[in-house]
């Protein structure tokens, strides 16, 4: 620091760093403990558990400060800060020496006029969750090529123009209709609920867009309300809610069929892109041409060598002579085979045949021969002529004991060169042996 006289007064010169050094001390020495109220903006939590953000003035007024709370006392926290919210600080002024910027430490931070509602909307969530109005079983699917498309919000919302434009961006074909509503206020809940019960009614869209743009706790209150979140889980119709920032998470978004992040996200998650579509038509229209080409490629190529073949019927026809040729030579070989085979059995046959008559006669002569013999000495006459006779009754009945015979019979004989009549004189039985 330097010093310089004129006419008895000095003049302080200060170094940059002297200078915001004296304002910290300043700063501390007024400011050594302070609590002030405010609207959380730009909320960060760094890598190292530090929290860094800006606190707005709740009113209205264009007023901020800067803050940082660093990890300890962020880790006193019961809640999780998030923009929007309303807090109560507690903390210390300070200088930020590298940029000279003023900031409150934060030693201690509570909810303060949105806390109450946020208890309120904890309370809410959990009773709506045990209904089961939040169950993902309950989600249905989006409509793949949506025709019409409603869109559930304020007129003069800018969330509205976001969603027109995302829509005529992506899917020009597509119809939209608007249901207008309050989206913020005291009237908000029942005109939201009116608007979706008159797209249901009406029953001319495919799916339903619900949403609105950013803001405070406060100001999304009305898509917490009891009856708007009932009307979007009883909805007939899909529906997609895209309300305030992607950080912002209101009862309505969980009743949904479609949470989305912002409301051009919503427009964007509800129609199907008409580029991507025409894109897939053509890729589609291309492998169908390759395959047909491909098919006809392959036609093509069988029908030449159809026609080639039957540019040369010649080759066919001298194809099939030799073929039956080859053939007629085999079926004639065969058949000389077979003769051949016919012939050596029946010379063989022959020659046997030859051999075994004689054999045979001889064999017959020999038998026939014993056979006469048999018969010859069979024969009556044979034993007749040996001193032996026929004795019979006269009547043919034989006689062969004297127990037949009784005296003055008359009998007749039979012998080897004649007959004769005889009569019993007297019979003689043999004595008993």
């Amino acid at each position: 620091m330097a010093e310089a006289s004129g006419r008895g007064l000095q003049r302080v010169t200060w170094s940059v760093g002297a200078l915001v050094a004296a304002v910290a001390d300043a700063l501390q020495a007024r400011f050594a403990s302070c609590s002030v109220e405010g609207e959380l903006s730009g909320f960060s939590r760094a890598s190292s558990g530090h929290c860094y953000f800006t606190l707005k003035d709740a009113d209205g007024a264009a007023a901020l400060v800067r803050c940082a709370m660093f990890k300890r006392a962020a880790s006193l926290l019961d809640f999780a800060p998030a923009d929007g919210q309303r807090v109560e600080l507690r903390g210390r002024l300070a200088v930020y020496e590298p940029r000279g910027e003023l900031q409150l430490v934060v030693e201690a931070m509570r909810r303060a006029g949105a806390g109450a509602l946020y208890e309120q909307f904890l309370r809410l969530k959990a009773k709506l969750e045990a209904q089961g109005l939040f169950d993902a079983s309950v989600k249905r699917a989006l409509p793949a090529f949506p025709q019409r498309i409603g869109v559930v919000t304020s007129r003069g919302a800018a969330a509205l123009h976001d969603v027109l434009t995302a829509l005529k961006r992506r899917a020009p074909h597509v119809e939209v209709i608007v249901y207008p509503s309050l989206v913020q206020g005291a009237e908000a809940p029942e005109a939201l609920v009116r608007a979706i019960q008159t797209a249901n009614e009406r029953a001319e869209v495919d799916v339903l867009i619900v949403c609105r743009g950013g803001g405070s706790l406060e100001d999304l209150w009305a898509f917490n309300d009891e009856r708007v979140v009932r009307a979007i889980a009883t909805s007939g119709l899909v529906v997609a809610c895209g309300v305030g920032h992607e950080t912002d998470v209101t009862l309505a978004d969980l009743a949904a069929d479609l949470r989305a992040p912002t409301p051009t996200a919503a427009a964007e998650l509800v129609s199907p892109s008409r580029q991507a579509n025409l894109d897939a038509l053509g890729a589609l229209a291309a492998a169908l041409t390759r395959r047909i080409d491909q098919r006809l490629e392959a036609a093509a190529q069988r029908l030449d060598r159809v026609a080639l073949r039957l540019a040369r019927p010649a080759d066919a026809l001298a194809s099939q002579q030799q073929r039956l040729a080859w053939l007629s030579h085999r079926l004639s070989v065969a058949v000389q085979r077979s003769q051949t085979r016919q012939a050596e059995v029946t010379g063989r046959l022959g020659r046997r045949l030859l051999q075994a008559g004689p054999k045979r006669r001889l064999s017959a002569e020999l038998h026939l021969d014993a056979l006469e013999g048999r018969l010859r000495s069979l024969d009556p006459r044979q034993v007749l002529a040996r001193g032996f006779a026929w004795l019979d009754d006269g009547q043919g009945n034989p006689l062969s004991s004297v127990a037949q015979l009784h005296q003055g019979q008359d009998l007749h004989a039979v012998l080897a060169d004649g007959q004769a009549q005889l009569q019993v004189r007297s019979v003689l039985p043999d004595a008993a042996p």
